[in-house]
């Protein structure tokens, strides 16, 4: 569906107004979409799409996954969440999980930053740089 400029800017519009403290406010976005519903503007399936996906991309980008080959105990999430909201600031989803395929190590999954420290990683860049020669 091609969505024209002037619902993108309705769309994004309508985004910055579900916004409360740089944060985005689940209620606001539900009474946003059921007014544009109510409403049925000029283009207003294209302004939902676009709404759609700003939310989908500020959901992922608040949406942290850390994995781990063994369980973290409980200091180290702790001190894992304080890096990540001290570097991506407050309203952060951190959610940890376990994956043996890992080996050892961590891996940190935000929005689209990936920080691989696990020894699965290093092994798979070190196949890869023989794959090259």
């Amino acid at each position: 569906m091609k969505i024209s400029k002037h619902e993108r800017r309705d769309a994004k519009e309508l985004f910055r107004s579900c916004l409360v403290s740089s944060l985005l406010n689940e209620d606001r976005v539900r009474q946003a979409m059921s007014k544009v519903l109510e409403a049925k503007p000029r283009g207003y399936l294209g302004i939902l799409t676009h709404f759609q996906r700003l939310v989908k991309l500020d959901i992922d980008r608040r949406t942290a996954l850390v994995e781990s080959a063994t369980p973290l105990t409980s200091e180290v999430q702790s001190v894992i969440r304080t890096n990540l909201t001290h570097r991506y600031g407050q309203g952060l989803n951190i959610s940890f999980n376990q994956n043996p395929t890992l080996i050892g190590g961590l891996r940190i999954k935000v929005g689209s930053d990936v920080y691989d420290g696990s020894i699965q990683g290093r092994l798979d860049a070190l196949e890869e740089s023989f794959a090259v020669v």
